[in-house]
């Protein structure tokens, strides 16, 4: 058989990717979960508003996107106090991640990030063959002067920051943030991950900065707005830099339906504050259950709930196997001494329910293990 001709680095990557998706343990499994409360998605869905643009846009999904995303960049500079210049839409963050690393990643040069941060972000850095340089959590939350002291240390072209965090669901306040993004080194283009930025408090995200070209803001219509489905999110960041995005990005990548629903939901403010509310009463549900179990929940400032189960990471894998072997999709982390947690979504009561009735044999089951 004729070898392609792959190059290098991609010869030497594994054929793999970050998540595995419900989809594919539920073909595994032979049958489908009954509480999908695992990915951090928006059960809650959609506006209504949003879903009926959609359905009038699929009559037009013959016609092309508009490349430009104009009618969106125009909305969202409104609602953010920005101008349209200082935004690029993209076909959800994971590709705007994508785009970024290829703007400024050549193999061989320095990424630094969190040790267990979200994963998806890692993999393009290896993709482009960067160098992946981590710092640990620290009392459970990404650790600013460890990652500034890595930067300063490393010279790295990139910076990982989210804010709340995945997969913890941790954050800092808007000053202490402010103050981190004052310490990054100019050569350095921080991406800061602010995708569930709309559940969190009062008081958690700074002001928009739009002069600095070094810092780049990433927000999505997935979590709050609940389309994870269509594939839709922003980046918000100085006018020349979000401009570099044009060189790159694949222009037809955001389908028109998507376009129209992200308008419709962005619009609907009040459905999105209920949304909020309800995923709020979520946490806080899932947080009483856990303490019912003898698992202590993690402070949360996003649309999911992290469990610490009070042992090793192999005690919770144990944990969370039972739970996907009685029909409830759930994640954890990947790295010690983060996975010693579980990982729930904000779910429906109907979810919350079915979780509530088989942590304790799941747990029962941890025990014998």
């Amino acid at each position: 058989m004729t070898e392609l001709g792959y190059t290098p680095l991609v010869a030497s990557l594994p054929a793999t990717v970050p998540f595995v998706g419900p989809e594919t343990q539920e073909r595994a499994r032979g049958a489908k979960f009954r509480a999908r409360i695992g990915a951090n998605e928006n059960v809650f869905g959609p506006s209504p508003k949003a879903i009926a643009a959609m359905c009038e846009a699929a009559a037009d999904c013959w016609m092309y996107c508009d490349p430009e995303n104009y009618d969106l960049k125009v909305a969202l500079a409104a609602h953010l106090g920005v101008k349209p210049e200082n935004i690029a839409v993209g076909e959800g963050i994971d590709s705007l991640f994508g785009y970024t690393v290829r703007m400024f990643i050549e193999p061989g040069d320095a990424v630094v990030t969190s040790l267990g941060a979200y994963p998806t972000f890692n993999f393009h850095v290896a993709g482009f063959g960067g160098r992946l340089v981590t710092v640990p959590y620290v009392a459970d939350r990404e650790d600013p002067a460890s990652l500034i002291a890595a930067a300063a240390r490393e010279r790295p072209k990139l910076l990982y920051f989210a804010n709340p965090d995945n997969p913890m669901a941790s954050w800092w306040g808007a000053a202490d943030v402010a103050d981190f993004i004052a310490r990054v080194p100019a050569d350095c283009v921080l991406c800061l991950d602010e995708a569930y930025s709309e559940f969190a408090p009062a008081g958690t995200v700074p002001p928009l900065d739009v002069t600095r070209p070094n810092v780049l803001r990433f927000r999505t219509f997935s979590k709050a707005y609940g389309m994870a489905g269509a594939r839709i999110a922003y980046v918000i960041g100085e006018a020349t830099t979000i401009k570099a995005f044009d060189k790159i990005r694949n222009h037809f990548s955001v389908n028109r339906i998507a376009q129209a629903g992200a308008l419709a939901a962005l619009a609907d403010q009040v459905y999105l504050r209920d949304v909020v509310a309800k995923v709020a009463r979520a946490r806080d549900r899932i947080a009483a259950i856990g303490l019912a179990n003898g698992l202590a929940p993690l402070p949360s400032a996003a649309n999911f709930a992290a469990l610490d189960c009070g042992r090793d990471g192999t005690y919770a894998k144990a944990v969370l196997d039972g739970l996907i072997a009685r029909g409830v999709f759930v994640r954890m982390p990947g790295v010690a001494p983060l996975n010693r947690c579980v990982r729930i979504s904000a779910g429906k009561d109907a979810d919350l329910d079915i979780f509530e009735s088989e942590l304790p044999a799941a747990l029962a089951a941890a025990r014998t293990i």
